[in-house]
């Protein structure tokens, strides 16, 4: 099977949803003997609920996980177990929970879209091509940096500047997603000769660990010193996790969801009515950002940018390793230190989970007759995880991808470049692999 993978590493998603459709959901991927890639792969809800939450203390990241993804993350919270994992997760719900980090949080976003992501929208108005992925990485890129380190690099600017940090991110996160598709000797092998992407990896993370500790100290991890005396290696740790945490998956959510939108005017429309429904379209509200209480009735926005999340997962792929010998509820045997993938990408495309118009990008499937939310198991929609792991920021994830997505929609039409394709990008993060590529025009209402 790893010919296959690699011949159809350029689509590895969709290869994977037909793959696990043909087998029921749940499959067992058998590399070469020399490889050491044997994974059981599943995107069975059923599976997924009895890893992530009834048998949770049998599952972790393990230490295949941690070799993989250790040199750009370190400890911090997406690669540890057991106690440091509990640590990790104590500290930040601590800190997640306050209503003066909530508040802080949403200024620091409002400032920003409000002193730079409308103007250099402004700026571009009918002149040029502008690729949206990348305003939304370097807006997000800023906010996670002045929120963690007190710092804003000023990424989005009108120049567009090239700012190292912010590559340095591809870089790594591209090199994660490699020794994924590889057998362990080769990436090992170039890592020791230090050539291709392994070269690449340390590159980036030199470059990141030097624009932290050149940062200034905040309010942030002010807190954290004071919680582990003075762990410089720590706070790198937690700033690392909360940089791809807080930046690229709220990038990427941004773009498919603008891509979504432009390629399904109705849904704009609707989104657009909704708005004006709750008399928040019109000139006292128009260049401004909505506040959190503005948006609270905004369910149509919501099914969209839920719908948006369940096609496009901004991290596709979830790993485990079984500590001891299980049976799934689909019947399949795992047997110690057995790693276990889950299709995040292929659960979203499920028409056992979604309907047989599961394709379709359809807000209305998340509003209940009455008109509210419709309530989902995390287990079927796991793009905030599940179980103990359910991210900790996902109703401030909604916040900021609501802010960002009302301003732009309120003042501006998104029109996609004629012929542009939208790949996704062969990263842990879905991101799109040639960016969204799109004009920019003044709204009328």
């Amino acid at each position: 099977m790893l010919p296959q993978i690699l011949w159809n590493s350029w689509r590895i998603h969709d290869f994977l949803t037909e793959l696990l459709k043909r087998h029921g959901g749940t499959g067992e991927f058998m590399g070469p003997w020399f490889t050491k890639m044997n994974y059981m792969i599943t995107s069975d809800p059923i599976n997924v609920h009895h890893i992530m939450s009834k048998s949770f203390d049998n599952y972790v990241k393990g230490p295949e996980f941690r070799e993989i993804f250790q040199e750009a993350f370190g400890d911090g919270i997406f690669t540890v177990d057991s106690d440091t994992w509990k640590y990790n997760r104590s500290l930040l719900h601590s800190l997640f929970k306050q209503r003066s980090f909530q508040m802080f949080l949403e200024k620091t976003i409002q400032n920003k879209v409000e002193t730079k992501l409308l103007p250099i929208l402004d700026n571009n108005n009918h002149v040029m091509v502008v690729d949206l992925q990348d305003v939304f990485c370097r807006f997000t890129f800023d906010n996670i940096c002045s929120i963690v380190m007190g710092h804003d690099p000023n990424c989005l600017s009108i120049d567009f500047p090239q700012v190292a940090c912010e590559k340095a991110f591809n870089e790594a996160e591209e090199s994660i997603f490699y020794r994924h598709i590889v057998p362990k000797c080769v990436w090992k092998l170039q890592k020791w000769l230090q050539i291709g992407q392994e070269k690449k990896m340390v590159e980036a993370c030199e470059t990141f660990d030097q624009f932290l500790f050149a940062c200034q100290v905040d309010l942030l991890t002010s807190l954290m010193r004071e919680q582990v005396h003075d762990d410089d290696k720590f706070l790198r740790d937690v700033a690392f996790n909360l940089f791809v945490a807080g930046r690229d998956t709220i990038a990427s959510a941004l773009t498919w969801f603008f891509w979504l939108v432009a390629t399904n005017p109705l849904v704009e429309a609707k989104i657009l009515e909704e708005m004006k429904d709750n008399n928040l379209v019109g000139n006292n509200n128009k260049k401004g950002v909505l506040c959190m209480e503005e948006m609270e009735n905004l369910v149509y926005l919501h099914g969209a940018i839920c719908e948006a999340l369940r096609l496009f997962p901004p991290i596709p792929i979830e790993r485990k390793q079984a500590i001891k010998a299980d049976i799934l509820p689909s019947g399949h045997r795992i047997d110690p230190n057995t790693v276990i993938l889950f299709s995040l990408y292929a659960m979203g495309r499920s028409e056992e989970i979604w309907g047989k118009d599961c394709l379709e990008f359809k807000p209305e499937r998340w509003i209940s007759e009455r008109g509210s939310i419709v309530y989902v198991p995390s287990y079927k929609f796991i793009s905030f995880n599940a179980g103990p792991r359910t991210c900790l920021g996902k109703d401030l994830s909604f916040i900021q991808m609501k802010m960002v997505a009302t301003s732009i929609l309120l003042n501006y039409r998104v029109q996609l470049v004629e012929g542009h394709v939208a790949n996704p990008s062969l990263s842990i993060v879905l991101l799109m692999k040639h960016g969204l590529k799109v004009r920019i025009r003044k709204r009328e209402i």
